[in-house]
């Protein structure tokens, strides 16, 4: 059986956040998919970041929040992120998916549509 579909115009996103804590992960994650500025996400908990900070080398435990997106969406997902998160400059960083299965990119770019009711 063929799964041809129609995969529209623009890439997928995959966003990735760092957050101070998984309420605070889950509270981003929900409100992007519930604008449909993302369609899922996924939490990594317990990671650990080292980073440098107003000339300190800091560490800190932290959540990592993956978003898939679509390109037309990317910006108002990070107001969104920007708006909602504890830090002074969350780490919001957008990678271009190259390549991926038909079906998942295309439910991707209908989960963030902007006219889906």
């Amino acid at each position: 059986m063929s799964r041809k579909v129609k995969v529209p115009s623009g890439k997928v996103l995959i966003v990735f956040i760092t957050t101070s804590n998984r309420r605070e992960a889950v509270r981003i994650a929900e409100a992007a998919v519930g604008k449909q500025l993302a369609a899922c996400a996924n939490l990594v908990p317990s990671i650990t970041s080292i980073f440098r900070w107003k000339g300190r080398v800091q560490r800190s435990r932290e959540t990592l929040l993956m978003l898939k997106t679509s390109a037309h969406r990317y910006r108002a997902l990070e107001q969104l992120v920007d708006s909602m998160h504890s830090y002074e400059v969350p780490e919001v960083i957008a990678i271009s998916v190259e390549r991926g299965l038909r079906p998942y990119l295309g439910w991707v770019h209908s989960e963030t549509a902007t006219n889906r009711v």
